[in-house]
């Protein structure tokens, strides 16, 4: 374990600039804390705290100046390995035929993940199994990840809708990071706790202003932690929650919520691990210009599911069921893992304020398995 003064924290971030990255983090914008681009310890949401509840966010001034005293917000890290919309190829018109720019040529860029939250890095490792661990492998993903440097930052407050512990994704990262850091303020002292993750994370910890942490400091990191683990309000029960919901199928509650559900796609849309999708094809007026793009789609429209002779899932009663069986019981068929990392955001972000913990708790109250 080392320790990074909070004066030299600007370093860290000067360093990866210098390498070659595009240096990505947590900023305020518009009455949030998104992820965009960053240069500066400044541009970091300091002191700045949110309030989460069902269908509920809002940034708070805290009485502190903590630069990661918040959790997560509206858009996660999935928006730049595997971007809203991408242009799957090119084709222009030379003579009889066309010349095609293959895929994944604009996703060569290095980026430096700054902030990623460890719920949030158990997402982009699902997404890895997603997009790389099959036969097929998504090769504008796979650019995008080969060129990412993560520096995770472990949780020391939780917010209202969060619930990684449940889900063992969290609030302590344990994999997949360069670089992890734990924030630790008090006594008038203010720094971070950090270790390497790969050679890659220790090369450049090396490169920066830092020293070996005595073991009072280490346990004040990992006690920040363990504190947050406990501060945690809301839980689900996983506990063979996959068959739970195969042998509830016509349980119901599909029905209650249905009732509730606009099928909006918020949820879908701020998940770190959804991945839906649809393509389109677009040429210009003279024909002489074609492209083919893949945009985010979800499992929560009505022609998401929409074939030759009708609809798979017309009602939307079947595509919640659908949404909420696939991310807590087939996935674990098809990934090994569940699909929830516990972040929170698809409760925050729903305007009728559903609650899938909620949700799965009225489930196993009332089915095969109470």
């Amino acid at each position: 374990m080392y320790i990074i003064e909070l004066t030299e924290l600007q370093n860290l971030l000067k360093e990866l600039i210098s390498r070659g990255y595009l240096l990505i983090g947590p900023t305020v914008r518009s009455g949030a804390i998104v992820y965009d681009s960053i240069r500066s310890v400044n541009d970091l949401p300091r002191g700045t705290g949110d309030e989460q509840e069902p269908s509920r966010y809002s940034l708070r001034q805290r009485n502190d100046d903590m630069l990661f005293g918040f959790v997560v917000g509206p858009v996660s890290w999935k928006k730049f390995l595997y971007p809203p919309r991408h242009t799957m190829f090119r084709a222009t018109r030379a003579g009889k035929g066309f010349t095609i720019t293959p895929e994944g040529t604009e996703n060569r860029q290095k980026m430096a993940f700054f902030g990623v939250r460890p719920c949030e890095l158990s997402g982009i490792l699902m997404q890895d199994q997603v997009f790389m661990g099959g036969t097929y492998v998504d090769r504008a993903y796979k650019t995008a990840r080969d060129n990412a440097f993560i520096v995770a930052v472990n949780c020391t407050v939780t917010g209202g809708n969060c619930f990684c512990a449940s889900m063992g994704t969290g609030p302590g990262a344990t994999r997949g990071f360069d670089i992890a850091l734990t924030e630790v303020m008090g006594g008038g002292k203010h720094y971070f706790v950090a270790s390497s993750g790969t050679p890659r994370g220790e090369e450049v910890l090396g490169a920066v202003p830092h020293r070996e942490a005595t073991e009072p400091e280490s346990r004040s990191g990992l006690d920040a932690v363990s504190r947050a683990a406990e501060s945690l309000t809301k839980r689900m029960d996983v506990r063979d929650l996959p068959q739970v919901l195969k042998d509830s199928f016509e349980h119901p509650r599909w029905d209650d919520v249905a009732r509730r559900c606009l099928s909006c796609t918020n949820c879908t849309m701020v998940c770190p691990t959804c991945f839906c999708s649809t393509v389109e094809d677009a040429t210009d007026l003279t024909g002489a210009h074609a492209e083919r793009n893949r945009r985010w789609d979800s499992c929560f429209t009505m022609d998401f599911t929409k074939v030759a002779g009708g609809n798979i899932r017309p009602s939307i009663r079947a595509r919640y069921r659908q949404w909420l069986t696939h991310k807590l019981s087939n996935w674990m068929d098809q990934f090994g893992t569940l699909g929830c990392v516990g972040c929170g955001r698809c409760i925050t972000w729903c305007p009728s304020g559903i609650d899938i913990t909620a949700e799965v708790d009225a489930i196993r109250g009332n089915g095969v398995h109470a």
